[in-house]
């Protein structure tokens, strides 16, 4: 049976809350093995307040040879793993202030892992249809925040600065549309194997544009982070996306228009 891996990590970050996201076939932001960040490089990165923000460990880069079978459902739930995380990072965005010391646990935290946890037992059980089914996942529903002895991770997805995985307080992040979520669902085999590549290099870009950020504090004048980063960032993300167009096109299937529109980043602050 031919299989494909999902490979890197797919955010919101926000993938930071960018972090990826509506149920599209690719999981937009696939994440790098063991790193806190948001499945998706895409608006599912996740998302932050200026203090902080909600970081989960990478699900994606856990995962095993994904059967064709199950290629579909598994990116589908990947990316709805980046939506409950964009939607846990604007509810803390929206919060600051309310309840007791408990609030972010009892409100957010608690209800998110139960969503995780949920959606983890799906992607096992749509991997065990087929193949062996995967052990463990749902040691990753438990997600933290950052500045709060979260660890933090190399690249996600797709997503904050890995795709999703969030920068120290008070730092911007980016914050990118989402891609994977925007594409047909019914991308041509041929082309899934490629799509989920090029879908990480967002992610990766994502990653690499919020480690600039984090270092380059003070730096530059009034338009440094434009000149330096976004418009950099705006580039590299245009080529991926005109990458994959191809790749789906070159497989038989219809790439949407306007896919150019989702180039285009801001900073969460």
């Amino acid at each position: 049976m031919a299989r494909r891996r999902v490979r890197g990590q797919y955010r919101t970050h926000r993938i930071v809350g960018a972090g990826i996201v509506g149920a599209g076939l690719i999981a937009g932001s696939l994440a790098a093995a063991g790193a806190f960040a948001g499945e998706s490089g895409g608006a599912a990165t996740a998302h932050t307040d200026a203090a902080q923000s909600i970081l989960c460990p990478a699900v994606a880069g856990k995962l095993p040879e994904i059967p064709d079978r199950a290629q579909s459902e598994v990116t589908r739930n990947l990316a709805l793993l980046d939506k409950q995380l964009a939607e846990a990072n604007q509810r803390l965005a929206r919060s600051q202030g309310e309840g007791g010391p408990n609030f972010v646990q009892n409100a957010i935290l608690g209800p998110l892992e139960g969503k995780r946890k949920a959606t983890l037992n799906r992607i096992a059980t749509a991997i065990g249809r087929v193949a062996d089914k995967p052990q463990g996942l749902d040691q990753l529903a438990p997600c933290a925040l950052s500045g709060a002895g979260a660890a933090t991770g190399a690249a996600t997805a797709s997503g904050a600065p890995s795709g999703g995985q969030s920068s120290a307080a008070g730092v911007p992040t980016v914050n990118c549309p989402d891609v994977a979520g925007k594409l047909p669902s019914d991308v041509p085999a041929k082309a899934q194997a490629e799509v989920s590549r090029e879908l990480a290099n967002l992610t990766k870009e994502i990653d690499e544009a919020n480690s600039r950020l984090a270092r380059s504090q003070g730096e530059g004048g009034p338009n440094f982070i434009d000149n330096a980063i976004l418009n950099p960032l705006k580039n590299k993300r245009k080529a991926v996306i005109d990458r994959i167009g191809i790749d789906i096109r070159r497989a038989g299937g219809q790439a949407p228009a306007g896919l150019d529109a989702l180039a285009q980043c801001q900073l969460n602050r």
